[in-house]
């Protein structure tokens, strides 16, 4: 592994309190020497302009969709912002987090900064070989500018895993949905999925909606389903393991159009536990170690809820014939990602890119 002698770089956002992917992946390069900023302030002084030799981003073609004017005014900074960087020749990197915006009323702005972070990129970091497909797709010379990355797991980030208790084969099958409550992520799908279950599933909906006004949303829903048990406000790090040690796995019910990859999926993982999941990219990766995984594809919502249910069953069935099969397969899932996805050897890979690069 190089060494980075103090140079600096801007990796964007350098930190997200509601997202520790960020802290995993920039507190190992302050460790090894490199000054971190992020892109705020990068015009604004020349000796600070000219420091700076790579700029990686991440999201950055996400714009405020909360109203027209806002979009646009994101939309221009960006690429006055990109355009500076390609002109002055600064190193670029890109991170492909999704396979298309999540926003649904500007996606033209969004799509427009991704052509041109695909043009303009020296590299282009993938988290599941899925990507590189789609990049293809957009641009044929984009294929060769992808660089493998795994998405580093979430072992003891937020404290040790629960001591799993012993399953009762009578035990209702208690689902787990957490993270940002947001209106791509099908949560209202989730909620028409689990209520003909009744008393033999419940579903907790753990984490802050967004926008807020989508909480009154899901609370209607909810108020109709007895089995649904809402938890509408930010899980605070140390109370992640309590609330995934109390449920069987968790369910992740995605937009195929959009999601590639999923911390949720790997944070239930680090907790030993598996996941309910659609085929995204992260899923598609996994090979033999997908068998432990209740994963599957649609092209329709209503192909979408059947699916849902026909999955709920399944493990359902699988918690009633042997209550110790859902926590083996946590475990194996846990066995895996140490093995590919390690925090270490994530690091290691992403410097050698920017010595790479910077080289």
């Amino acid at each position: 592994m190089g060494t980075a002698k103090g140079q600096s770089i801007i990796f964007n956002p350098p930190e997200n309190k509601g997202n520790k992917y960020v802290e995993i992946m920039v507190r190992p390069l302050r460790e090894h020497g490199y000054q971190v900023y992020p892109l705020d302030g990068f015009l604004s002084d020349w000796g600070h302009f000219r420091s700076i030799r790579l700029v990686h981003l991440n999201w950055f073609e996400n714009v405020d969709d909360s109203s027209f004017f806002r979009a646009f005014r994101s939309f221009i900074r960006k690429m006055f912002v990109l355009t500076i960087i390609h002109w002055s020749k600064k190193k670029l990197v890109w991170t492909m987090h999704n396979r298309t915006s999540h926003e649904k009323k500007t996606g033209f702005f969004s799509r427009t900064i991704t052509r041109f972070l695909i043009k303009w990129a020296d590299r282009i970091i993938i988290h599941n070989n899925l990507s590189a497909e789609i990049l293809s797709e957009k641009n044929p010379k984009a294929a060769t500018k992808s660089f493998y990355l795994p998405h580093p797991e979430f072992i003891g980030v937020y404290g040790p895993p629960l001591q799993q208790k012993e399953a009762s084969p009578t035990a209702i099958l208690s689902l787990l949905f957490v993270g940002a409550v947001k209106p791509y992520k099908n949560i209202e799908l989730l909620a028409q999925a689990v209520r003909p279950f009744g008393d033999r599933v419940s579903l907790t909906i753990a984490g802050q909606p967004d926008p807020s006004a989508y909480g009154e949303v899901i609370s209607e829903i909810a108020s109709s389903a007895d089995n649904i048990k809402l938890m509408l406000d930010f899980i605070p790090d140390d109370e992640l393991p309590r609330i995934i040690g109390a449920s069987d796995l968790l369910i992740l019910p995605y937009d195929l159009k959009s999601s590639l990859n999923s911390g949720t999926a790997l944070l239930a993982f680090s907790y030993k536990k598996t996941v309910i999941c659609p085929e995204i990219g992260t899923i598609m990766d996994m090979g033999d170690a997908k068998q432990y995984v209740f994963h599957y594809r649609y092209s329709s919502e209503e192909e979408h809820l059947q699916s849902l249910i026909d999955q709920i069953s399944s493990a359902l069935e699988l918690k009633e014939g042997d209550p110790s099969l859902l926590p083996a397969w946590g475990r194996n899932m846990f066995e895996y990602i140490q093995k590919a996805h390690g925090k270490s050897e994530v690091t290691r890979k992403l410097i050698n890119l920017y010595q790479d690069l910077l080289n």
